[in-house]
């Protein structure tokens, strides 16, 4: 099934599980998606009130195992901001037409995002082209699905002959576990899980130099942008507030319990998870490398490569604009 099927099929079981869960604030507030198992500074503020507070109106947040439910989730309008959606997802939904934007960076990362082989394979970089042929778990359209592509074609592993399996990250560390797939992808407290049954091919520094980069953005529906920027602007001001406290070690004491917490994980695993990611500055997002053209750019590659790989029918000719700094120029302002 393409991959632009797949996510416009999924709203309808995501708005049917937004709307059980409250999504909408009765018009008042807003909606926003997040993950579990998913550290990260925000979530200090988001347990202690200073969204609500900075923006003189309710937050009700909505948990995802995938950021193609996000995208769907927003198509259909039960979710207005989704923070840390991966950049893969976002660009298998701009191609299919969605009119979602990308509004900052919500986070760098590469060892947290990856592929683990089941141990009793005995396969390591070196003998990564026995890969062929095998079954393998893979979220479609994420951030794990673009590793995935990538590293196979770094090792030249035909993935049209592979058994390709789409499956949540936490279903792919379970499968990987009762030893119904070779390989499983996937990200925080699920790769951890899938480490315990096998192992990686590349680590983050590799995938790096290979030109994989991974990293999440806050995106929303481009209505939404346009019409609430001035919300949009205060909630990535505390957002980036976050970062900033957290960037502070003195303020890690206090921090990391309520993130751990927040997140459904135990103080160990959640600083884990969290020495492996970088959180930009908004100064530094606003810059070339990020926001200012490095990440259209980069969406452009993982565009190609979904079509290469017949993941999605087409690519946007340019994604510059599925990316709009107006809020966040704004919030650095504030």
């Amino acid at each position: 099934m393409k991959l632009t099927t797949k996510l416009m099929s999924a709203v309808a079981g995501v708005a049917m599980l937004t709307g059980a869960q409250g999504a909408m604030a009765d018009g008042h507030g807003i909606t926003v998606g997040y993950f579990l198992e998913w550290p990260m500074p925000f979530q200090f503020a988001k347990v202690e009130g200073m969204y609500d507070e900075a923006l003189g109106a309710p937050v009700t947040w909505v948990s995802f195992d995938t950021g193609t439910a996000m995208s769907a989730a927003m198509a259909s309008g039960d979710v207005d901001i989704s923070v840390s959606q991966g950049v893969p997802p976002f660009v298998v939904a701009t191609s299919a037409g969605q009119d979602i934007q990308i509004v900052d960076v919500a986070v760098s990362y590469s060892e947290n995002d990856n592929c683990v082989v089941s141990s009793g394979l005995e396969i390591d970089k070196d003998s990564a082209s026995e890969l062929a042929g095998k079954k393998v778990a893979v979220p479609l359209g994420t951030a794990a699905h673009y590793g995935f592509l990538s590293q196979m074609n770094h090792f030249g592993v035909d993935v049209s002959g592979m058994e390709v399996v789409d499956m949540a990250p936490a279903e792919g560390a379970a499968a990987l576990a009762q030893g119904s797939v070779d390989m499983a992808c996937g990200w925080g407290g699920a790769l951890r899980r899938m480490k315990e049954s096998g192992n990686i091919l590349l680590t983050g520094a590799e995938k790096e130099e290979l030109g994989i980069l991974v990293f999440d953005v806050t995106s929303a529906p481009a209505s939404f942008v346009a019409e609430s920027s001035d919300t949009l602007a205060k909630f990535l001001k505390v957002t980036a507030d976050a970062n900033a406290m957290w960037a502070d070690e003195a303020n890690r004491a206090k921090m990391l319990p309520v993130i751990a917490k927040d997140a459904g994980m135990d103080e160990a695993a959640t600083e884990t998870t969290l020495a492996g990611f970088t959180f930009p500055s908004v100064e530094d997002q606003l810059g070339s490398k990020w926001l200012g053209g490095g990440a259209q750019s980069f969406m452009k590659g993982v565009a190609d490569v979904f079509v290469n790989a017949n993941s999605i029918d087409a690519a946007l000719d340019s994604y510059e604009a599925t990316v709009n700094t107006g809020p966040l120029e704004a919030a650095s302002n504030m």
